[in-house]
């Protein structure tokens, strides 16, 4: 499939783009091999291939989260910009407008 400059000119409007007839050229060229791409990936047999969400497996090296209490609290809350009593008082987020 072929893009030509006036299908570029298209997206471009829909898009809120402005481009040159420089980019228009080559913007239709560079469309037109991706989607030759795409249809020679639509010959493919991926009858029989599980969908998956990446090309090769991947997974992510993390630590398991470990609760230790901190044993010097009245220091840490010392450095609080707002404490109040044994909690750090921090700024709304959530409006308690009901609307």
């Amino acid at each position: 499939m072929t893009i030509d400059p006036q299908q570029v000119q298209k997206i471009a409007h829909l898009a809120r783009l402005e481009i040159t007839p420089e980019e228009e050229k080559q913007l239709a060229a560079q469309l037109s091999s991706i989607l030759e791409y795409f249809e020679q990936l639509s010959e493919l047999d991926t009858k029989d291939v599980p969908p998956t969400t990446r090309a090769i497996e991947i997974s992510n090296v993390t630590r398991a989260d470990k609760m230790m209490p901190y044993s010097h609290r009245d220091e840490l809350l010392k450095e609080a910009p707002e404490p109040e009593d044994d909690f750090f008082r921090v700024p709304q987020i959530l409006s308690t407008d009901e609307a």
